[in-house]
């Protein structure tokens, strides 16, 4: 068994799309209509779903916006260098909610950004082996 994605809703799909493609740096790996239930699914990732788990982006045609609710955390994505990864995210017009620095009652380095709809995206620094 493996993880194969995670959905989450987006109001605006292109906006979503342009946040995780052009400012993360993912592909866009498939994307299909659905008239008949009046909603798109995009699933985007950093590799071939295959081989890695990627995230799924709902549009709902006649939904603009979700409440986030209190259940949600965040997705977490591996960087090199946490530091230089919120630099690029601000650079291509992203968010970061939590600058890079050692996380709370630890040394991992670790900082936040907010995709369009208020999603927060964790950058977990790699560990040097």
């Amino acid at each position: 068994m493996r993880i194969l994605h995670t959905m989450i809703r987006v109001g605006d799909l292109e906006r979503s799309i342009g946040f995780y493609t052009q400012v993360l740096g993912m592909k866009l790996l498939r994307r299909a209509d659905y008239p008949g239930g009046r909603f798109t699914n995009a699933f985007v990732g950093y590799d071939d779903e295959s081989k890695t788990a990627v995230l799924e982006l709902t549009h709902n045609w006649d939904t603009r916006s979700y409440d986030l609710g209190g259940g949600y955390g965040h997705v977490a994505i591996e960087v090199e260098d946490a530091y230089r990864a919120c630099e690029e995210v601000r650079k291509r017009g992203g968010r970061v909610t939590r600058e890079a620095g050692p996380m709370k009652h630890g040394t991992t380095v670790i900082a936040f950004v907010e995709d369009p709809d208020g999603y927060k995206i964790e950058f977990i620094q790699k560990q040097s082996s």
